[in-house]
């Protein structure tokens, strides 16, 4: 079984709505769509201890506008 690129280049294909890509700039964004997805994966888990708290604080926050809105009406 041998290695045929001109096969492969020709069954990449990649759909997303009205985008279209085939052959090379196919295989490229969808390497680049794993790497992004790995990328926030670890940034995910990165910040996972610190999520809730930011949650909490930007809930303060949203409230703390809307008080400010019902003060000057």
């Amino acid at each position: 079984m041998e290695f045929d690129p001109a096969r492969v280049l020709r069954a990449s294909r990649l759909r997303f709505g009205p985008f279209r890509a085939v052959g090379v700039p196919s295989i490229l964004i969808g390497v680049a769509g794993i790497i992004l997805a790995a990328g926030v994966s670890r940034s995910l888990g990165t910040i996972a201890p610190i999520l809730p708290e930011t949650l909490r604080e930007l809930k303060s926050l949203v409230d703390a506008g809307r008080d400010a809105r019902t003060l000057k009406a």
